[in-house]
């Protein structure tokens, strides 16, 4: 018995990688230094594979941003407009050049917009969306899998090497501009499995035994119709006479028994599978028969959640398997990528919390010891056995017996009258101007939190500096020109983060960083009790800045389905009655902001398409109690009040009809990398209420000329009318500098004037 995990964090237990990036794209460091950064970090994650006991070590799970972004340029699937690949891998001036053209791709420049990028199937993590055309010819134009097994390989440590699978890579990637209607990505298959059999000859020569292609796509809707590529696939694959052994690995959920009967015939070796996301996987291989002479690894220790694992429950998922296949090896759900690094960097969390978690260097001791139980028969492996079948004690405030009673009080809830709010309630104000919340965090915004919180601040001083912050932002939004202002958000730290601290029911961490995107990371709070609102969280900092002008400022809340999406939530309830508990909560905020005065209030959903369950089969349910979530934590408020929403880096395609029932007032959401295309989406759906799709991607440095904006904004009108179309970027505005973001408000406002002045004019 063996064990193993599909992947690891890449981003360093204290950011490393972070810090490296973002040294670099600032000019205080070389291409040198990165690499050397980017060098430690996978030496350090192999050793800590080894130092657990693990017995097959995965490389290539490192990136500098983006494994899609990564798979797109070793196959050389590089749209036009970012130029040719420098000469001479690898040297001197040539790998900056290289680095150049990768974050070009991922970042944009002045005059290159970037890749559009979106959400890593029903995760938090983003990906940069290849662009294909019938030109595309894919070739091995890189060595990156190569380059780091052979790392590996020098400090005595075998790997195997992990890439994203060419059905899911295909099948995530979006047709270029101009390429014919109708035309599918898919269509290149033939010419993708040839570049990847390339790479596996290589790889084979080198001394690879081992390789996993990520087929994540199989847990789709659209990834199961495919088992006749996917038979096609790794029959070509497997059948080179020059390779190594090759894993199918499979995550997010169960992949049917079409696909699992069409792996099986393939002459591939290993087939991952996702026992966490997708329980009825089991299931699917008794149904089949089990693989044969094929060996299973089977994902028991979950890979998105930060909880320990039942030991008990795991082992009794795996008894079974023994006798499906040849052999079984012990792994994790998925890649490790979405859970903090290591909890022994945790001193302060609660014992009786702290014992219940696992990050992922603990995830790969709990897959050690579950193959160990598997295989060995010895008074140690018994002992830890029975440790961690020990009872947990239950921490304070685990259970609200007062939540709960005005849950289950909660009668029918009141209907806003929405024609009320439309035929007079609501503003009715031309291509309306805001931001989405969030202005830039300075480094001494941090420093005043930071000193704050370690107590070297008085809360009479902190408050005072962040009144003077929040006077800084009125001031610049009331020059810009902007119609409806935010007060800048300088006192959070992050939008999920800021509440779980406020509320009851949530503990949060100091090194327990995820990955995001990028350099942006993330510290997921996590909720492991009834959820309370102790007291007022938002109001008085709402109420300071609408006292600082005449405009109207919108009070800022983060959502309920966007805080269990971007927290680790208990899994001992229902997701749904978790959500209702944050919407109650947050619903007493909502209230007291608008007895406060404030008359526009939103409530961020961002994260409300990147649950959306993979199956289709399972969307209506999970729509419907996110969608009564929403209305109950924003119903009790009035027709005078205006209530926002907004979702980002999401395809929104497909929950038209979900946003349209929230019964949001006004939605933004992401539109500048995806070029508009949810216009046509609104247009089709017949949309009707108010909307903001983003006309500056705040994702990118670059600044848009009040020409791209003026054009986004007209194709907007096609499907928007201009009373209901709001003018806002992407996202918040944190990550970004100044110098970057007041002179796109500016371009921003320009155009939104242009676009007004014409509108008598077009009637």
């Amino acid at each position: 018995m063996t064990a193993t995990a599909h992947g690891y964090p890449r981003i360093g237990p204290d950011r490393e990688l972070k810090q490296a990036c973002e040294s670099y794209w600032a000019g205080r460091s070389s291409a040198a230094d990165l690499d050397a950064v980017a060098a430690r970090l996978r030496r350090d994650v192999w050793q800590d594979f080894r130092a657990a006991g693990v017995d097959e070590i995965p490389s290539n799970t490192f990136s500098y941003y983006d494994h899609v972004l990564d798979t797109a340029l070793l196959f050389d699937a590089v749209p036009e407009r970012f130029g040719p690949a420098p000469e001479g891998e690898g040297a001197g001036a040539d790998r900056a050049a290289e680095l150049k053209r990768y974050f070009t791709l991922a970042r944009g420049s002045d005059d290159t917009p970037p890749l559009e990028m979106t959400k890593w199937f029903d995760t938090n993590y983003h990906y940069l969306v290849p662009e294909l055309s019938p030109q595309t010819r894919f070739r091995l134009a890189g060595t990156k899998p190569l380059s780091e097994y052979n790392q590996a390989k020098g400090l005595g440590i075998e790997t195997r090497p992990v890439l994203v699978g060419p059905l899911t890579f295909l099948l995530l990637a979006k047709p270029a501009a101009g390429a014919p209607e109708g035309w599918s990505p898919l269509e290149l298959l033939d010419g993708l499995v040839e570049a990847y059999g390339t790479l596996l000859g290589e790889l084979a020569a080198a001394g690879a035994r081992q390789v996993q292609l990520d087929e994540p796509i199989l847990a789709t809707d659209e990834g199961r119709e495919r088992t006749a590529e996917l038979e096609r696939v790794y029959s070509a694959l497997g059948g080179r006479s020059r390779r190594p052994e090759i894993t199918v690995s499979t995550y997010f959920g169960s992949i049917g028994t079409a696909a699992l009967e069409a792996l099986k015939r393939t002459p591939v070796e290993r087939i991952g599978l996702d026992l966490v996301a997708g329980p009825e996987a089991a299931d699917e291989l008794a149904a089949v028969s089990g693989l044969g002479d094929k060996t299973l690894v089977a994902g028991v220790v979950d890979g998105r959640n930060v909880w320990r694992t039942d030991v008990s429950a795991a082992l009794a998922r795996l008894g079974p398997l023994l006798g499906l296949a040849r052999e079984v090896v012990v792994s994790t759900s998925c890649s490790l990528l979405h859970v903090p690094v290591d909890l022994d960097a945790e001193t302060d969390l609660d014992p009786a919390i702290r014992a219940r978690l696992a990050f992922a260097r603990q995830k790969l001791d709990e897959v050690v010891l579950l193959g160990r139980a598997l295989s060995a028969d010895d008074e140690a492996t018994a002992a830890e056995i029975a440790s961690a079948r020990a009872e947990l004690p239950e921490p304070e405030g685990f259970r609200d017996p007062q939540v709960r009673a005005r849950l289950d009080a909660l009668g029918e809830l009141p209907v806003r009258n929405r024609e009320e709010r439309w035929s007079g309630g609501g503003e009715r104000q031309v291509l309306p101007t805001t931001t989405i919340g969030s202005f830039p965090q300075t480094a001494e915004i941090r420093k005043t939190r930071s000193e704050h919180r370690a107590g070297r601040l008085s809360e009479e001083e902190y408050t005072a500096r962040m009144r003077a912050e929040i006077d800084s932002v009125i001031a610049l939004q009331e020059d810009i020109g902007l119609d409806v202002l935010v007060h800048g958000e300088p006192e959070r730290n992050d939008m999920v983060q800021y509440f779980a601290e406020r509320l009851g029911g949530f503990v949060t961490t100091k090194k327990g960083w995820v990955q995001s995107y990028g350099s942006r990371c993330v510290r997921p709070p996590i909720l492991y009790g009834d959820v309370r609102r102790p007291e007022p969280m938002t109001v008085d900092w709402a109420v300071y800045a609408q006292s600082r002008t005449g405009k109207p400022v919108k009070g800022m809340l983060t959502g309920p389905v966007t805080i269990l999406a971007w927290s680790f939530v208990r899994d001992d309830q229902p997701l749904a009655d978790t959500a209702r508990q944050v919407a109650l909560a947050l619903r007493d905020e909502v209230s007291d902001l608008e007895r406060a005065g404030i008359r526009h209030i939103q409530v961020d959903e961002a994260a409300l398409r990147e649950l959306l369950p993979l199956r289709k089969q399972d969307r209506q349910a999970y729509l419907d109690w996110a969608i009564s979530a929403f209305r109950l934590a924003t119903s009790g408020v009035g027709a005078s009040t205006t209530v926002h929403t907004h979702m980002c880096y999401s395809e929104f395609g497909r929950i038209v009809g979900a946003i349209e029932a929230l019964d949001a007032d006004v939605t933004s959401v992401e539109a500048a990398r995806s070029h508009m295309e949810l216009v046509d989406d609104l247009e089709r759906a017949g949309y009707r209420r108010g909307i903001g799709p983003g006309v500056y991607d705040i994702h990118s440095p670059r600044v848009p000329s009040v020409e791209e904006i003026e054009e986004a904004l007209r194709s907007a009108l096609r499907a928007v009318p201009a009373d209901r179309l709001w003018v806002n970027p992407d996202c918040g505005l944190k990550t970004r500098g100044y110098t970057e973001v007041e002179p796109a408000l500016r371009n921003m406002v320009e155009a939104a004037r242009r676009v007004r002045a014409d509108l008598p004019a077009q009637g």
